[in-house]
C-alpha cells in the first residue's frame, strides 16, 4: 500500500514509542523508517521486526557501550537506532579520515539514514558497508551496490561507515511516498496502540455525548 512519508513516520514513532523506546528516540527511528521509506527501501518492514527483537529490553543493553574503538552493545546486539544516533554526534570522527566500525548490528540498513545525516552535517559523502553492500550517500541521494540478498539482513557481523568518495554519476534521489505492506502497517499499529490509554467509564460517557442524559 502506498502512504505519504508523514503517514509513515508518525506510524514509526508511535510504534516505537509503543515498543518502550524514548519520545527522542522515537522521533530519531521515525525520522530513519521516513528517509529510507522515501528511497523505495524497507524502513517500516525492518523497524517493525527491530521492534519485536528488542521489546521489553533496556536501551542500555543494546546501545553502544563505548564510542572508543569497535562499537557493541552489551547484549551481544546492537540496535542501528540507538547507533546511528551515536554515529551523527561522532560524525567529525568521519571527517578526519577515521571510520566508525560496529559489531553485531541487527537491520544494518537502518543505520543509513544516519549515515546521510551525517554526510549533510559533513557536506561531503559517506559510505555504509557490511558483507558485500556498499552505500554510498550525500545526504539526499544514494548510490547503492547491492546483493539484493544481503540488504535487509537480520543481522551482520560488522558494519563500517567512513568518508566516501565523490561521485560523478547521479544518486538515486527520494520519491514522495512509499510502499508498505499491510502486516506491516498492521504490526505497526500494534505497537502503536500502547501509546493510547484505555478508556475509562467516565471517557465512554463523554464520547457517547448526551445520549444517557435527560434533558426533557
Amino acid at each position: 500500500m502506498s502512504h505519504s512519508l508523514n503517514e509513515i513516520a508518525s506510524r514509526a514513532k508511535y510504534a516505537a514509542r509503543g515498543a518502550g523506546l524514548s519520545w527522542g528516540m522515537a522521533e530519531e527511528a521515525a525520522r530513519a523508517t521516513r528517509w529510507l521509506a522515501s528511497h523505495d527501501l524497507a524502513g517500516p518492514a525492518l523497524l517493525s521486526e527491530l521492534l519485536h527483537q528488542n521489546d521489553g529490553v533496556p536501551h542500555t543493553q543494546v546501545a553502544p557501550v563505548s564510542l572508543d574503538g569497535e562499537w557493541q552493545a552489551r547484549s551481544g546486539t546492537l540496535c542501528p537506532i540507538a547507533a546511528g544516533a551515536a554515529l551523527n554526534d561522532c560524525a567529525d570522527q568521519l571527517a578526519d579520515g577515521q571510520p566508525v566500525t560496529m559489531t553485531d548490528v541487527a537491520y544494518p540498513l537502518l543505520i543509513l539514514p544516519f549515515a546521510a545525516w551525517a554526510s549533510i552535517h559533513l557536506k561531503q559523502p559517506v559510505r555504509v558497508s557490511w558483507q558485500n553492500v556498499q552505500i554510498d550517500t550525500d545526504g539526499d541521494g544514494i548510490w547503492l551496490s547491492d546483493p539484493a540478498s544481503q540488504l535487509n539482513v537480520a543481522q551482520v557481523a560488522a558494519l563500517r561507515c567512513e568518508r566516501g568518495p565523490q561521485r560523478e554519476d547521479a544518486p538515486k534521489r527520494p520519491g514522495q511516498r512509499g510502499t508498505v505492506l499491510p502486516d506491516t502497517w498492521a504490526r505497526l499499529d500494534a505497537f502503536a496502540q500502547r501509546t493510547y490509554a484505555p478508556a475509562t467509564e467516565a471517557s465512554r460517557l463523554l464520547g457517547a455525548g448526551a445520549g444517557l442524559s435527560d434533558n426533557d
